[in-house]
């Protein structure tokens, strides 16, 4: 689902794609939608951290050189501001040109996150960002969304139904590929309309 709300899909020949998807008054499954700009718009931060074979500061400046930006002034500002966006530039600001792969898996996906705000987008999608991390990490990466809540449109599929309670303002259940109940995160958790979404939220079934 999140990889259609930027037509990340389209990569996927098996994939069929029917309906409308509107961000911004625009249908992104039009034929005529440009899919760069959109997935610039559009970031994704999948569950496990993939990142580049380069440095901490290239992994932030890598996409904007490709669009063309080579103003150091401006890069070396968008590396500060990402990682502090992401809550990562006090545990690397000493380190930036040390291999990415260097990170321990927390910080990696917490630069991968900064990866994706260097873009400036207006919606992130995470995709079970904190699968494979510990509480600590966890809990780092959920204050950092926290924060960018304010600034950002964020839309999270979650590990836990815990995590979902602990961060949604709104929260959707799907079951089987289907839109099941869509509410203010805490109604879903705590008052479910649909005896599904109440079976799952209370541990019967998933």
């Amino acid at each position: 689902m999140l990889r259609t709300l930027n037509r990340l899909n389209d990569l996927a020949d098996v994939v069929q794609l029917s309906g409308q998807i509107w961000i911004d008054g625009e249908n992104v499954l039009d034929p005529g939608t440009d899919t760069i700009a959109l997935r610039r718009k559009v970031g994704i931060v999948f569950a496990r951290p993939v990142v580049l074979p380069m440095t901490i500061r290239q992994n932030l400046t890598y996409g904007l050189e490709l669009a063309g930006n080579k103003n150091r002034t401006f890069l070396n500002e968008t590396v500060e501001r990402s990682l502090k966006a992401a809550a990562l530039w006090d545990e690397v600001n000493d380190r930036l040109d040390d291999p990415a792969v260097s990170l321990s898996g927390g910080q990696q996906q917490r630069l991968c996150l900064a990866r994706v705000l260097a873009l400036e987008p207006e919606i992130i999608l995470l995709d079970e960002p904190t699968s494979g991390l510990d509480p600590i990490s966890t809990g780092k990466v959920e204050a950092t969304l926290e924060e960018l809540t304010s600034r950002y449109t964020i839309v999270l599929v979650p590990h836990s139904v815990q995590q979902a309670a602990r961060v949604s303002d709104y929260a959707a259940f799907f079951l089987g590929g289907e839109l099941i109940e869509y509410a203010p995160g805490k109604q879903l958790f705590t008052n479910p309309q649909d005896k599904r979404t109440e079976d799952y939220v209370e541990g019967r079934f998933g």
